[in-house]
């Protein structure tokens, strides 16, 4: 018996009140009521425990004898010992099953909201830099692809998937320096791109930066082509003139070049531009375009060849001028304009002279059987009308095709092929004097 107790028993074996008498029966009734709540909760958790199969008192280190704080069931002893929530809820949980989550607008209350976050979000491919050692291996194959189909839209799609980064003004020099190498009509493509680049993927000063590495690198061009100043100075003139460099591009190289080649080239430049006859003109600075000329320009072109071959004679300067063309899918037409001349001249001159041409021609592989045989088909076509203008053009015609075949120039197919008119004669007298053709 504590102290308190002994000391209760002795005040009531005292003369008590029965104010104080009533007042310790009621904190006696407390006292009890007070520990039968306590026994009652230990007797429940000891069940409890025990139906979850756990030993009683579990982890001794644990605080305040908790058995497993990572345990989702009840700890007051409620319930059916389940999960809270049935599984639904708890920290790292999906939910319930069959239960379908909305999707949440973001709070601006929320104290992770960011602002500058929100909106859609965009996913963009990054392409790496391009190496300066792999770059001419990659441009290489574009710009001789592009010398066979001349779509200066496909180039720029090409580049743009590539990130030339801070190297993508070399790809200028490169053309240009394959384009040196190769035929005049490759010359003419390059001018073409350049000036499509210029402004969408590459500016003047990029454009700029690309030829002051040509003019530099002029000493091992010359190595390879010869003529590699004058062709550089024609490209810087036709870039001027195109709005691909600016117009002082000449003028910061007064006075400051050393190189001798480099000089050649800026000299052929000025020239060019400052030329003012309308015969020279800058966006023919090469000369040929080969099948992206106008079919007129070539036919102009053609008839000009054969009248300065009628003045000199030189059929190597003829030839050379043909190949310049570059159009051998045409050449058909050089032989009608020289059989159609040879109808329109006097004398002979001009047919023995037209003959030793298309022998050269021929001999040399210039002109091929088809384009010969087109040629001469087109003028036996086209005799009833020539013959308005020359009335012996049906003579002429044969004389000129038996040289031809004798000359082995034409084939006795095409000779026999010839359309001759008959000449107009008087019948007998039965016939009453009339013509008969």
């Amino acid at each position: 018996i504590d102290d308190e107790d002994a000391l209760n028993e002795v005040e009531v074996n005292g003369n008590w009140t029965p104010q104080e008498k009533a007042l310790h029966e009621a904190r006696l009734k407390a006292k009890a009521k007070r520990r039968l709540r306590k026994s009652s909760s230990r007797n429940s958790a000891s069940e409890s425990f025990s139906e979850s199969g756990d030993v009683p008192g579990g982890d001794p280190h644990s605080p305040k004898g908790k058995v497993n704080t990572n345990d989702r069931k009840s700890r007051a002893g409620k319930g059916r010992g389940l999960p809270k929530k049935g599984g639904a809820g708890g920290k790292g949980v999906w939910g319930a099953a069959g239960m379908v989550y909305e999707d949440e607008e973001p709070d601006a209350r929320d104290p992770n909201y960011d602002e500058s976050s929100q909106g859609d979000t965009v996913y963009a491919t990054v392409v790496p830099e391009v190496d300066e050692k792999e770059l001419e291996k990659m441009v290489n194959p574009i710009v001789q692809e592009y010398f066979e189909h001349g779509d200066t839209k496909e180039v720029e799609m090409l580049l743009k998937e590539l990130n030339l980064g801070p190297h993508k003004y070399e790809f200028s020099s490169l053309a240009v320096s394959l384009s040196l190498e190769g035929k005049a009509s490759h010359r003419e493509l390059t001018s073409r791109l350049l000036s499509d680049l210029s402004g969408k993927l590459m500016s003047q000063s990029d454009m700029a930066r690309a030829f002051d590495k040509m003019l530099k690198e002029l000493p091992d061009l010359i190595l390879d082509t010869p003529e590699a100043p004058q062709m550089l100075g024609q490209f810087i003139a036709r870039a001027i003139a195109d709005h691909v460099l600016p117009m002082s591009f000449l003028d910061c190289y007064k006075g400051k070049v050393d190189c001798e080649h480099a000089r050649v080239a800026l000299d052929r430049a000025a020239v060019l531009l400052t030329m003012k006859r309308e015969m020279v003109r800058l966006d023919n600075v090469w000369g040929v375009g080969g099948g992206l000329r106008p079919v007129k320009h070539l036919v102009k072109e053609m008839n000009l060849l054969l009248k300065e071959y009628l003045v000199s004679g030189d059929v190597s300067e003829a030839e050379r001028c043909l190949r310049d063309l570059e159009v051998p899918h045409f050449h058909h037409e050089l032989v009608y304009e020289a059989v159609v001349m040879v109808l329109e001249s006097t004398g002979d001159t001009a047919s023995h002279m037209m003959i030793k041409l298309l022998q050269s021609f021929w001999k040399t592989g210039l002109i091929t059987v088809d384009q010969m045989n087109r040629g001469f088909q087109r003028v036996y076509d086209e005799l009833p009308e020539i013959s308005l203008d020359v009335p012996h053009a049906h003579s002429i015609m044969e004389t000129f095709v038996d040289l031809c075949y004798q000359e082995s120039i034409i084939t006795k197919q095409l000779r026999d092929a010839c359309p001759s008119r008959g000449r107009k004669r008087f019948v007998s007298e039965g016939d009453g004097g009339m013509i008969k053709n």
